[in-house]
């Protein structure tokens, strides 16, 4: 596949899971739950992925059982918990701040590589951290007439999504070199999935199931917002730099706050763009690599 092709994959996969605001707000209207929402994710997400795995890349299936803490790790801290976090502050604030407040993450892993894999903590970083949390300032309201406009559980939430989000690189890159993408992927869903049959209550929901409009919500919210991104930004992922589909990967957040503006009647105040235009080069910057004299930070 030539770069051009890897490109536009990884950034047709981030678009897709920009496009969750979409998808999720039918589910909202119809009485489904945040929690019940991260269900029908993960448990139509992981039926999609294994009937994919099954029938066009069986062998992939196979696993060493030591691997299985690191995939249930990321399914149930991870997907699972991010998942909610950040459909709680859609749910109770709108999408452009959710995905915003996510986009918090990379300054996670940032630290979390220092703390757990020793990578150096360069200036580079400090600014993009300072960076983060100014823009995040700005977007929730302290900034700059130190007037929240967001409830402070709410900023809270949001600022969980990003940290549990991070969580995902931190177990993946453990296996990610013993397996591919789709099957660190599918089993990481499988936890997710067994979690959330065992935590969540929407099978007594299952009257809402009646509705057409539910089915082809939760239908898409797997397919085009989950899986078909997925399989679309890990396609690209396998033919360029990870630190180039990370930067690319911020497509995703200016397609969910134009789709919230656009379609979800999200309104944003001046500050609050400029915020938001902080935290997204946040995460461009904490992911460049900086050449000085032969040397990287």
């Amino acid at each position: 596949m030539s770069k051009k092709k890897a490109y536009l994959c990884a950034i047709a996969g981030a678009a897709a899971w920009g496009l969750i605001g979409v998808f999720v707000n039918p589910l909202y209207e119809r009485g489904f739950t945040p929690w019940d929402v991260v269900a029908i994710r993960v448990l139509l997400s992981f039926t999609f992925l294994f009937l994919l795995m099954f029938l066009f890349f069986r062998s992939h299936l196979r696993t060493r059982l030591r691997d299985h803490i690191f995939f249930a790790g990321a399914g149930i801290l991870s997907i699972s918990f991010f998942n909610f976090f950040y459909f709680e502050v859609f749910a109770r604030a709108n999408l452009s701040l959710a995905v915003t407040l996510l986009y918090t993450g990379p300054l996670f892993v940032t630290l979390f590589s220092r703390l757990f894999f020793k990578e150096a903590f360069t200036s580079r970083k400090m600014v993009a951290l300072f960076m983060a949390i100014t823009g995040c300032a700005f977007v929730v309201g302290l900034l700059p007439f130190w007037q929240a406009q967001v409830p402070f559980e709410v900023f809270v939430m949001g600022i969980m999504s990003g940290f549990c989000f991070a969580l995902y690189t931190i177990f993946g890159k453990v296996v990610t070199h013993r397996y591919s993408a789709l099957t660190v992927t599918t089993y990481t869903f499988l936890y997710a999935s067994i979690f959330m049959a065992l935590t969540s209550d929407v099978w007594e929901k299952t009257a809402a199931f009646a509705h057409p409009d539910v089915w082809v919500s939760a239908l898409l919210l797997a397919l085009v917002a989950t899986v078909f991104g997925y399989i679309l930004y890990t396609t690209g992922l396998k033919y360029i730099e990870a630190s180039k589909a990370s930067i690319l990967a911020t497509v995703e957040p200016i397609v969910a706050v134009l789709t919230g503006v656009l379609f979800l009647g999200d309104y944003l105040l001046f500050w609050q763009v400029i915020g938001i235009v902080l935290v997204l080069y946040s995460a461009i910057l904490v992911t460049q690599r900086q050449r000085n004299g032969g040397l990287q930070q």
